[in-house]
């Protein structure tokens, strides 16, 4: 629970740093590459579905599909990061 508390600090400090223009690039850059890796995941489920249980399986077993699974779960903790700095970012151009 510590990091929760100290990260809008650090977003905040962060943000203080950036002028707007800069801000509104990072984010459109962080933005682009989240939504680009979401489709790629999608693909990677299309077509895992596509092969026979016994390929899927010996697939969901290798050390790539764990690393991708890992992968995974940090982007969606990455994007709700992104999503506080875009908040944070939002009320400093509104300050």
């Amino acid at each position: 629970m510590e990091r929760d508390a100290e990260q809008p600090a650090a977003a905040t400090d962060v943000a203080r740093d950036l002028d707007a223009e800069q801000a509104r690039l990072a984010y459109s850059i962080i933005n682009s590459l989240l939504e680009h890796t979401r489709i790629v995941s999608d693909l990677v489920a299309v077509m895992a579905q596509t092969l026979d249980e016994d390929t899927q399986r010996a697939l969901t077993q290798t050390p790539n599909w764990t690393a991708y699974l890992e992968s995974r779960r940090a982007l969606e903790r990455t994007r709700v990061d992104v999503e506080k700095f875009a908040e944070v970012m939002k009320k400093l151009s509104e300050d």
